[in-house]
């Protein structure tokens, strides 16, 4: 009985299964909307074929084959792009910034933190999630702070669900700052700051070609950990970037040098006067992450911060990554992008330094950032042109699935919406 009973509730789970997955497989067309693929030309009356959690198809009505089974979304007068990326952020990481126990961004102690990853800090059920995916942002960078090395960042996909489905990448860049908080870090001076990251990857070379010497403690004494040493290595191997945070023009100079004297892939992010350095970024191919609305000289290392230093930057040939530099307004990416535009920078130049642009930087341009065949499925139709106040994401696929248009802020605009005067009354 108990064997009839067990395979009773076997083929009933597999009955659901099937049934899950059918539902889960079933295809969905995107058709009539304005379609930029970022990676080509815009497509006007195009298709977007989701199969799965993938893109299947992309191109005009007609052209694309769509199946029988398929779900229909009508996006005629609406704009469809990839969904879009930031950056710089500490997404899931930090939930109430004055509140130090949902801190978890940034490690105490030695400057050096090259081995301190955030991954498992990531807080998959924050409250901003959701708030930020409803302005159109599928992917973010959460990213680590503080010391002279900060640690390395992790790369989510801003779905409802447990880390290991959301991670895209553990370990994207290594994240370190020359400024006058660095160099406070090390006890003052960039001079100090300048020697301390210098003896750090010197000392990571040492490592690397003394490490069973120095398993034995049979070497010289090194400047930091085992760990931090090993973690620096994969920057000096070109695997990941160095992302410097670096506002002042002679900073982002200093901060070129460092990079070139050790052979890593620099990225610079803030960069406030980066447009003073907009030849030597540009002959470096060093990409610059910046916040398109900083303008004012809120730092001495800021006095030359500008509105138009993305147009003058990607003018100038360097490659620009758009950013909030914010986690509880990263949903105002666009809003970034269009102020971008606003002040000179190209529309699809914009587009791009939201979406793949930050995508070949933190190493997912291979699945994310445009509206490829095989690339993730992760699509926006906005309502009308996204760079613009009146618009609204009218449909947000991440890896393929409808996210619901649900977040707890618009669950407190529902609540108090309709109040009729009688006190709110709280549920236990």
């Amino acid at each position: 009985m108990y064997f009839s009973f067990s395979r009773c509730f076997l083929f009933t789970a597999l009955l659901l299964l099937g049934s899950s997955l059918t539902l889960h497989a079933q295809p969905t067309a995107i058709v009539g909307g304005t379609v930029h693929p970022v990676s080509g030309p815009v497509i006007e009356d195009g298709v977007v074929l989701v199969e799965g959690d993938r893109i299947a198809a992309v191109g005009q009505r007609g052209e694309v084959a769509i199946p029988s089974a398929a779900q229909e979304i009508d996006a005629t007068g609406m704009v469809v792009t990839p969904g879009l990326i930031d950056a710089s952020t500490a997404m899931g990481l930090v939930e109430v910034s004055s509140l130090s126990s949902t801190r978890d961004n940034a490690l105490g102690g030695d400057p050096i933190r090259a081995a301190f990853r955030v991954t498992d800090g990531i807080n998959p059920h924050s409250t901003v999630i959701p708030v930020t995916r409803l302005g159109g942002v599928t992917t973010v960078a959460a990213t680590p702070s503080g010391g002279a090395i900060a640690g390395q960042s992790a790369v989510i996909d801003l779905i409802d669900g447990p880390l290991s489905a959301m991670l895209v990448r553990d370990g994207a860049g290594l994240y370190a700052t020359f400024t006058p908080d660095g160099a406070d870090a090390v006890g003052g001076g960039r001079g100090g700051l300048s020697l301390r990251l210098r003896e750090a990857f010197e000392d990571a070379r040492f490592y690397r070609a003394q490490r069973d010497a120095f398993a034995r403690g049979a070497t010289r004494s090194v400047a930091a950990s085992r760990l931090d040493l090993a973690a620096l290595l994969p920057v000096l191997d070109g695997d990941i970037p160095l992302v410097m945070h670096a506002a002042r023009a002679s900073d982002i100079s200093a901060s070129l040098r460092i990079a070139n004297a050790y052979g890593a892939r620099l990225v610079i992010e803030g960069g406030h006067e980066a447009w003073m350095r907009a030849d030597a970024l540009a002959q470096s191919d060093t990409p610059v992450i910046l916040k398109p609305l900083s303008n004012l000289p809120t730092e001495f290392d800021r006095l030359g911060t500008r509105f138009d230093n993305a147009a003058r930057l990607a003018e100038a040939g360097v490659p620009i990554v758009l950013s909030t530099m914010d986690t509880h307004n990263a949903r105002n990416l666009r809003f970034e992008a269009g102020n971008a535009v606003r002040f000179g920078l190209d529309r699809e130049a914009a587009l791009e330094a939201i979406t793949l642009a930050p995508a070949r930087v933190l190493g997912i341009a291979e699945s994310h950032g445009t509206l490829e065949a095989g690339k993730v499925a992760n699509v926006v139709v906005w309502s009308g042109d996204p760079f613009e106040f009146s618009t609204a994401p009218a449909h947000i696929f991440i890896r393929g699935t409808a996210m619901p248009n649900d977040s707890r802020q618009q669950r407190l605009l529902d609540r108090y919406r309709t109040l009729d005067g009688s006190p709110p009354q709280y549920k236990r």
